[in-house]
């Protein structure tokens, strides 16, 4: 098959846009091209933001949401999308109407609610709406320490609690797959990421990588895991690839700004030379 009749495969990212260029819309359409994956977007919301932080967030009308998933949908087609900052509870639930009706297959769902922080983002009925209405639509959830003990309700310290936590969320809400993850842990589990599927409990580890500049990590894995599936790629095969893509990006973070600067998306170039 050549280049002319090869099928591009093609990702769909829902999620805000980030003005410093580290997250976000930003982010996950450099993770899709970096993996030759066509990428798509419907924004959810604007933000004026850098290295420093957020000062400003304006949310996307929910029609507008809808109306640009659609538009991608029925002319060009998806075979994967992920799901990032979507704001508040009226985008929440449009979304998860637009994931059930289109059907949208091999998806992924990046619970922004908390910072790495601990900083909630969202106001409690937008984290009710998104537990109990589009987390059980999703192929894989990849929820962050603080994100973890919401959906879990357990306080989370070690890594039992982590496995305990990945339980109860697939419990809970019905997802396929739990990937419980560990970048806010402190020590050896800084990096150690907990997957349950219902049947299997287990445990990715990647080379830890000390930097400051990780903004942008939770999106970037969770576009790298729909990259994958777009590719045909199984899940788990599409998580391990993702992180590894992920902590090869820290290695090469980019030290831009006055705070935390992003991970750095095209180290291959970087390499070269």
């Amino acid at each position: 098959m050549n280049a002319l009749t090869k099928k591009t495969p093609v990702a769909l990212t829902i999620a805000g846009s980030d003005s410093g260029g580290g997250a976000g819309i930003q982010a996950d359409l450099r993770t899709f091209a970096f993996h030759c994956v066509h990428g798509t977007s419907a924004i959810t919301c604007i933000t004026a933001q850098n290295t420093l932080g957020v000062t400003r967030v304006d949310a996307v009308p929910p029609e507008a949401v809808v109306a640009q998933i659609q538009t991608v949908f029925e002319d060009i087609g998806i075979q994967a999308a992920k799901t990032g900052m979507l704001l508040n509870q009226e985008i929440i639930a449009a979304v998860a109407e637009q994931v059930e009706a289109l059907p949208i297959d091999n998806l992924v769902v990046d619970p922004v609610m908390v910072s790495r922080t601990g900083a909630q983002l969202i106001d409690d009925e937008a984290v009710k709406t998104l537990r109990n209405v589009l987390i059980p639509k999703a192929t894989i959830v990849t929820p962050n320490r603080y994100e973890a003990q919401i959906l879990s309700g357990l306080q989370i310290n070690s890594l039992d609690d982590m496995r305990a936590a990945a339980q109860i969320i697939h419990r809970n809400t019905g997802v396929k797959t739990v990937l419980v993850k560990g970048g806010s842990m402190q020590g050896s589990l800084r990096g150690v990421d907990i997957w349950f599927d219902g049947q299997n409990l287990e445990t990715f580890t990647t080379k830890q990588v000390d930097t400051k500049n990780t903004h942008g990590t939770g999106c970037t894995l969770s576009a790298a895991i729909a990259a994958h599936l777009a590719l045909g790629s199984t899940l788990g095969v599409a998580v391990r690839q993702a992180k590894e893509y992920v902590t090869t990006a820290l290695l090469h973070s980019l030290d831009i700004g006055k705070g935390q600067g992003p991970v750095g998306h095209f180290f291959p170039l970087l390499t070269k030379g």
